[in-house]
């Protein structure tokens, strides 16, 4: 009997009935004998998978590509060790991009165990692919539970053959390095094999046009615009929304013209002019093509409540306006678009079906439909003037979150002080909340000191919030609140709590976020090395 068999009958019968087999480099007695077992049969499982001879014929695995960029400090590597192992998991995006920002990589020994948790949490993956190395990606290669990173990560070999040849990730990675380098080859390559690639696989090539998108693109996108494939025309149609100049862009903006139209008016002995809203009617093929579906995402049936679903028609009108270049805004008005944000509007789908609504009611609904179409319309285009605009001119937006978006658009010395502004005037701790989700990290100068003033207040017997709602906002400033801040949040360690059970878990939230914020200070400076 062989002795990874003696090994096997003991592991069936059990170690009170048969002896633990001996085994030269293990030690033959002491521990658990249940323990040394299988402490023995994973070194013999190891013994015989290397001394495996390969199948006649079988290529051999390519050896790992050199790497290019040093490993993290000795320092920084232990702690990433210590946060794979559960030690302020949340962290490990932030930890991952310091690295990639500092021109570090992950090391090698921790690689395994950093893919597999990137195989369950798709967020993670972005800042994988960015820390991961080559020898990342030469990993991903040998296990397809890890594939994710090839489409993210280095190159993974293959040549220009790998267009023909490679894996679906395989190909999506060349055509995203392609579009960089040279998009009218990858245009090319992806036209030449368009009408036999699945639909999913369509959209997932066509998602590339993001990188190096441009007017020479048009017309494979119109193209795409009567694909069978639903994900595959509402890309094409989105991507052809961000194109200045186009011939969809002209469509939208015949549309939207149609529905907003300026108007003078004489209110109190003083003209002014206004927006009058005329939301659309008919939604016709064209529409339907151009990527304006019958029933956008939020609407409803009329009878909407404020912050709720919203009636078809005004649901149709923020499409339009989302899609429609922002220019065609200051050439009718002929205004800069602060001014325009702040002109009264009027009008809108209840006035406009001369409903019971009509009066303010509709007129504060159709400005919000307008606000709401030209912050999607300004985070599609990236324009920063008009994102400034409309976190500065007050106005009628019932989704402070579609304004929160809009910071990512601001160039990065403005974003504080307006998502400052912006959480002063929102309303209860849920919108709050919504608001800081959607607003980037690190929170630093007037947004670090409102973040950390809310803390406080919220923690006070007082305050309207709950329990859970606290923890969650002290969970979020964990992860984007300036490590500097907790010079500010130390003094509110001792106040604020009380006798009861919810008193007591948010002086524990707190404690715990002053933890984490300590953690992430020495993280950033191990990692500055």
């Amino acid at each position: 009997m062989s002795l990874w068999s003696e090994h096997v009958t003991a592991a069936l019968l059990g170690t009170e009935r048969r002896p633990v087999p001996a085994l030269p480099e293990a030690p033959a007695e002491g521990g658990d004998p249940a323990g040394r077992l299988l402490d023995q049969a994973a070194v013999l499982a190891v013994r015989r998978r290397a001394g495996r001879r390969p199948q006649a014929g079988a290529e051999p695995v390519a050896p790992a590509p050199q790497e290019e960029v040093p490993a993290v400090p000795p320092a920084a590597g232990r702690r990433l060790a210590r946060i794979l192992g559960g030690e302020q998991i949340r962290v490990l995006p932030e930890w991952l991009e310091a690295a990639a920002r500092h021109g570090y990589r992950v090391p090698s020994r921790l690689l395994p165990e950093l893919l597999e948790k990137g195989r369950t949490d798709r967020v993670l993956r972005p800042a994988i692919a960015a820390a991961a190395g080559r020898r990342g990606v030469w990993l991903a290669l040998q296990n397809t539970d890890w594939a994710y990173l090839v489409g993210a990560g280095e190159d993974p070999g293959g040549g220009t053959d790998v267009w023909e040849t490679g894996t679906r990730q395989q190909r999506v990675a060349h055509l995203t390095r392609l579009r960089g380098t040279d998009p009218a080859a990858a245009r090319a390559a992806l036209r030449e094999t368009w009408s036999r690639e699945p639909a999913p696989d369509r959209a997932a090539y066509l998602a590339t046009f993001e990188r190096g998108l441009s007017a020479a693109d048009e017309e494979f996108l119109e193209e795409a615009l009567e694909d069978r494939g639903k994900d595959v025309r509402q890309l094409a149609s989105d991507l052809l929304a961000r194109l200045p100049g186009s011939a969809y862009g002209r469509r939208m903006a015949v549309r939207a013209r149609g529905c907003l139209r300026p108007e003078t008016r004489t209110v109190r002995e003083r003209r002014q002019t206004w927006i009058m809203v005329v939301p659309p009617r008919v939604h016709d093929e064209d529409l339907a093509r151009d990527g304006v579906p019958f029933h956008p995402t939020g609407s409803f049936a009329p009878g909407r409540r404020a912050g709720g679903p919203v009636g078809t028609r005004a649901a149709w009108l923020r499409e339009i306006l989302a899609r429609t270049p922002l220019a065609t805004w200051t050439e009718l008005f002929g205004l800069p678009p602060l001014e325009i944000v702040c002109l009264p509007v009027g009008g809108g789908a209840e006035a406009g079906d001369g409903a019971a609504g009509a009066g303010a009611d509709a007129d504060r609904r159709g400005a919000r439909d307008v606000h709401i179409g030209w912050a999607r319309a300004a985070l599609r285009q990236r324009d920063a003037a008009w994102a400034r605009a409309l976190l500065k001119g007050g106005v009628v937006v019932d989704e402070p979150e579609a304004l929160a978006d809009l910071l990512a658009v601001l160039p990065g010395n403005e974003r504080d002080a307006r998502a400052a502004d912006l959480i002063g005037w929102v309303e209860g701790p849920r919108d709050l909340l919504g608001v800081l989700d959607r607003v980037p990290g690190p929170w630093t100068g007037e947004l670090a000191d409102a973040v950390v003033a809310t803390i406080g207040l919220a923690a006070e017997r007082s305050s309207r919030w709950h329990e859970h709602t606290f923890i969650q906002l002290c969970r979020l400033a964990e992860r984007r609140l300036s490590p500097d801040a907790v010079a500010a949040l130390e003094p509110q360690a001792g106040t604020g709590t009380g006798g009861t059970a919810a008193e007591a878990a948010a002086g524990r939230a707190r404690a715990e976020l002053i933890d984490t914020l300590r953690f992430r200070h020495e993280m950033l400076k191990e990692l500055a090395q």
